[in-house]
Formats: C-alpha cells, sequence, structure tokens
C-alpha cells in the first residue's frame, strides 16, 4: 500500500530505546522484552532492523546515558542513524538507509511515546511510507508534573489514535509483540524465499 514506488519491502525501527531514555520508563522491562522478541523475529526473517538512537545537550553522544540499553544490541551490519530531532527523518540519514534497501513500510517500536514515537510515526506517514506501531513495545516516562496525562494513559492514547489513523494510499494502525508476523515472500519459480523480500502480517 506504500506510496513509494519501488519500495515493497518492511523494515523494524527501533527508536531511542537508550540508557538514558527509559530508565524511568513505564513498564520498562515488559516493553524491552517485546522489542528483543521483535528484533528476533525480523532477523530470522531476514528483515532488516534499523536502529535509532538520539543525542541532545541532555544526552550526549558518547556518554553512558546515550548507550543502547544492555538487553538491545545492533548486530553487525544493522544500520544505526543518528539524530537530534524528534522524527527520525528529520536531518538524518534515515530515508537513505531505508530507500537503498527497498523499504517502503515500517514497523515502529521504542520511546518516548509521547515524543519521538508520535514525531517519526507521523513523519513516516507523510513521506510515504505505511507505519505499524506496536502497541505494547513503545513507553514513555512520568510527565504529569508538566501537565501531560500519565504514561499509561498516554500509551494508550497514542495506541488509539494510530489504530485508526489514514492518509491516502498509505496505512497505520497499530499490532501487539506476539502479533507480529514477518513473512519472506516467494517469488513464482523460486523454491527458496528471496533473500531479503519480507513482509509483516
Amino acid at each position: 500500500m506504500t506510496t513509494l514506488a519501488g519500495r515493497p519491502l518492511t523494515a523494524l525501527l527501533v527508536v531511542d530505546v537508550q540508557v538514558g531514555v527509559v530508565q524511568r520508563a513505564h513498564d520498562r522491562g515488559r516493553v524491552i522484552g517485546n522489542i528483543a522478541s521483535l528484533v528476533a523475529k525480523a532477523r530470522a526473517a531476514g528483515v532488516p532492523v534499523v536502529w535509532v538512537q538520539h543525542h541532545d545537550a541532555d544526552l550526549p553522544s558518547g556518554s553512558d546515558a546515550w548507550q543502547y540499553v544492555p538487553e538491545l544490541t545492533p548486530a553487525d551490519g544493522e544500520p544505526v542513524v543518528h539524530k537530534a530531532f524528534g522524527d527520525a527523518f528529520e536531518d538524518t540519514n534515515l530515508e537513505a538507509v531505508l530507500a537503498a534497501r527497498g523499504v517502503g513500510a515500517l514497523v515502529v517500536a521504542g520511546a518516548q511515546t509521547d515524543a519521538c514515537i508520535r514525531s517519526t510515526l507521523h513523519g513516516a506517514v507523510v513521506r510515504g511510507y505505511d507505519a505499524a506501531l506496536v502497541a505494547d513495545a513503545h513507553t514513555t516516562e512520568d510527565h504529569s508534573a508538566y501537565g501531560a496525562p500519565p504514561p499509561a494513559q498516554v500509551i494508550a492514547h497514542t495506541n488509539l489514535y494510530w489504530t485508526h489513523h489514514t492518509a491516502p494510499g498509505r496505512t497505520a494502525g497499530t499490532v501487539t509483540a506476539a502479533d507480529v508476523v514477518f513473512v519472506r515472500p516467494f517469488k513464482p519459480g523460486h523454491p527458496e524465499p528471496v533473500e531479503g523480500s519480507t513482509q509483516p502480517r
């Protein structure tokens, strides 16, 4: 359904699951466990896993807080996209990374729900991508002191509105980590799956 011609493949996009980003995150252990299961599924199916890593004045590049959490480690050859804005496409090479791999659809997980996850989802759809949010594989910390709802409500509301998000020629929606199935399609006349030709269902 993507509007990006010649980009039939899917990637798993893991956003900002860094030590300093999720140290106070809601339901941290379960969410990271779900993300780890998605990474394992994607790797087993040959689906690209693309990692996004944020940096700013409070999260300087190279610091301990900037590192990905120890439960999640990018494998050799998996691209890591460095960003300084909420939308992972802004002023980064993410579009080039995805284009080089023929990716027009994204399965999105990570942190934080009310910042970089929302921004990246909208940024993806605006640029022509299909974008599925994994409903139980994103999280945020408690910003209620600043007027935000409690984190569980932020997560639930984001899942609610992204489930019903629409755009011409693109799909959005949510799926649980357990229900994500990465499928390597077959080409007629090929007895084996075509390496790298993968889509979730």
